[in-house]
């Protein structure tokens, strides 16, 4: 039986708290970020976590 792999894509976006929980991060800051609030793309800038509904999925990507 070969090695199950992590999804690479994952591997680069997702990261795992000390509590187990997935931290992320928020989308919609790449670009055209002049028509934005400076306090959106302050808020932006700061990391999330994943949301209980989605943390399987995650979680399946990520092998974890």
């Amino acid at each position: 039986m070969p090695k199950v792999k992590t999804k690479s894509g994952a591997k680069k976006r997702f990261k795992l708290t000390g509590t187990g929980k997935i931290k992320r991060k928020h989308a919609f800051k790449s670009h055209i970020l002049t028509k934005k609030e400076t306090k959106q793309k302050r808020n932006l800038t700061k990391s999330g976590l994943v949301h209980k509904s989605d943390e399987g999925r995650v979680r399946k990507m990520l092998r974890i």
